[in-house]
């Protein structure tokens, strides 16, 4: 099972990271968007810091999620980015594809932080 656990934290791992720097260096070509995801991905484009901002709390995230000791912190910084993703795939995406991922990744985020609760503990007490 540490064997498992560590592998699928590699890949989430990766796959944030990957995501990050595409936001830096925009190598990973674009799907097809609908008219509606034109409008909300030229809306983030017009906060010039925000993609930007995103891009580093995913690769930062990306790393700390790899490693054992600093996992339980690359849980809480990748959260919300992986909140965010899900909504977006169920709410606007609506891809049988997307949803199923965004769906597996946000269940290895949560049982991440689930394994790690005795971290959290002296913060929230």
């Amino acid at each position: 099972m540490k064997i498992v656990k560590f592998i699928l934290c590699l890949l989430f791992g990766l796959m944030f990271i990957n995501a990050g720097l595409d936001k830096f260096f925009h190598y990973n070509p674009m799907p097809k968007l609908t008219d509606e995801q034109v409008k909300i991905f030229a809306a983030f484009n017009e906060i010039g810091w925000l993609m930007p901002l995103v891009g580093g709390v995913e690769i930062i995230g990306g790393l700390l999620f790899i490693f054992p000791k600093t996992r339980a912190l690359g849980a809480i910084i990748i959260l919300p980015v992986m909140v965010g993703i899900l909504l977006h795939n169920v709410c606007r995406d609506q891809s049988q594809m997307g949803i199923t991922i965004s769906v597996v990744l946000f269940l290895i985020n949560v049982w991440m932080i689930i394994d790690n609760k005795e971290k959290y503990k002296h913060l929230v007490s």
